[in-house]
């Protein structure tokens, strides 16, 4: 089937996107003003939009876009299962064989406790799912008293009331009334921004024991579970010290806290394995998975579960799903897509060619004035930008501001980059090639340099007092 390439001009679609589209994370009456850029095709690690341009998508859509675009074979298993069966539930008793299959299949790739899926549409519900699954576990188990999860701050783990409190984004936190009850959060092992003179090692085991102090202040007998990122995504590619998880791990084990790893951007195979928490060397109880099951092709996701968890909560009535948990078309795009990976060993790609290549080029940014700090795993990489290299220093200006204006000349450049407050954020493709990251280097150079100019020019590079 060709590409639908007629449209209507590019002024006449942004005045009906501002008329009647809500955008997600956005002031919406300035982007009306400024008018979105209409992505109209993708291919491989490229997106097309209505003027013509080429951009190199260095995010993978939103970090989900693992396999690349323009995959025909997802089209067409999508294509076929909506003749085939195009819906049906997964409650009253009934199944069908995508669920199934996909259910085993995942089960196959995870850590071998976990061997059971409780599916949803996205990570913010599956993560919804969590929090009622450990507190419904303790209270079968005889623990009611059980219901406290704990988090972190400036983690992401969804955008509903549930998943978002579980979250610790403060401005998410200022609407909505969040966080609701029974959810609280310690610091996160952020050592570039909130380290101070301790070394990382200190800082990373300080972090973790925030976690016990906090059990013990609370009492072991309310905490159900501690969720996590192996390796925080949206809160800007922090990457823990060494010492950080193996504490964790220990705390949860000593305590009994299930330990509950959000493996929504980590998992198949961002990090180089095919979950985060086997990076990091983690046991968790619970897995949150969703974007990378489908590479974005289709909405879905899920809990994986462990052999115990499940037999708990197997034993009684859990009151809770959602009308597409398991939807067949999404769980069939899901299927082929983690029989790409496999068979096209995707993951060998990020090992042996794909992750050194961008860790070679990211942590060559950092000779740059603006960067202090470059920081990479697999294929997912951060940098501090800094007016001061030695002494880690904020810039006077306003959080964000230096990073906003360096994500612009990015998207000016043809080159998606996020900033999360003054750190940029990459997050490729897992099948970029290394002349697609020879070009994205070269583009996120000139990004930087012409945001430094700008901030030279219009005296913003003075550090905080």
């Amino acid at each position: 089937m060709p590409a639908i390439t007629n449209h209507l001009p590019t002024a006449e679609l942004q005045a009906l996107d501002a008329a009647h589209h809500m955008h997600p994370f956005t002031t919406n009456d300035e982007l009306a003003a400024q008018g979105a850029r209409i992505i109209t095709r993708a291919n491989g690690v490229y997106l097309h939009d209505s003027e013509g341009n080429e951009i190199l998508d260095g995010m993978a859509g939103l970090w989900c876009v693992n396999i690349g675009y323009g995959r025909e074979e997802l089209a067409e298993v999508a294509a076929r299962q909506m003749k085939e069966l195009p819906y049906y539930n997964t409650f009253f008793m009934t199944t069908h064989v995508p669920a199934i299959a996909l259910a085993k299949e995942i089960a196959s790739l995870a850590p071998a406790h976990l061997n059971h899926v409780f599916f949803a549409g996205s990570g913010s519900e599956a993560n919804d799912t969590n929090l009622r699954m450990v507190r419904t576990y303790w209270a079968m188990k005889g623990k009611p008293s059980k219901t406290v999860v704990i988090s972190r701050k400036n983690a992401y783990h969804g955008s509903s009331v549930g998943s978002g409190s579980l979250g610790g984004m403060s401005p998410m936190h200022a609407q909505g009334g969040l966080p609701i009850p029974d959810i609280t959060h310690i610091n996160q092992p952020h050592w570039w921004a909130e380290g101070g003179e301790a070394t990382p090692n200190d800082f990373g085991l300080a972090c973790a024991q925030e976690l016990e102090t906090t059990i013990l202040a609370m009492g072991e007998d309310r905490i159900a579970a501690f969720i996590a990122e192996p390796i925080q995504g949206a809160g800007g590619v922090i990457i823990p010290p060494e010492t950080y998880w193996p504490e964790v791990q220990r705390i949860c084990d000593k305590y009994e806290i299930l330990l509950i790893a959000d493996e929504v951007i980590c998992g198949f195979g961002r990090t180089g394995n095919w979950f985060g928490s086997e990076t990091v060397n983690i046991r968790p109880d619970i897995m949150t998975i969703a974007k990378g099951l489908s590479s974005g092709y289709q909405p879905i996701g899920g809990s994986i579960v462990s052999d115990e968890i499940a037999t708990v909560i197997n034993s009684g009535e859990f009151n809770h799903g959602y009308t597409y948990s398991g939807h067949p078309v999404a769980a069939a795009v899901a299927l082929e897509n983690l029989r790409i990976l496999q068979e096209e060993n995707v993951l060998d790609h990020v090992r042996d060619v794909a992750a050194p290549a961008l860790a070679e080029m990211w942590n060559g940014l950092g000779d740059h004035p603006l960067v202090g700090e470059t920081k990479i795993i697999g294929m997912m990489g951060s940098l501090a930008l800094t007016p001061n290299k030695e002494t880690r220093a904020k810039f006077a200006a306003d959080a964000g501001t230096a990073g906003y204006m360096c994500r612009e000349r990015s998207f000016a450049n043809n080159l998606i980059m996020r900033h999360v407050y003054d750190r940029l954020i990459i997050s490729p493709p897992l099948v970029i090639t290394p002349e697609e990251i020879k070009l994205m280097g070269q583009r996120a150079r000139l990004a930087l340099d012409e945001a430094y100019v700008q901030m030279k020019d219009l005296d913003l590079l003075k550090e905080a007092s």
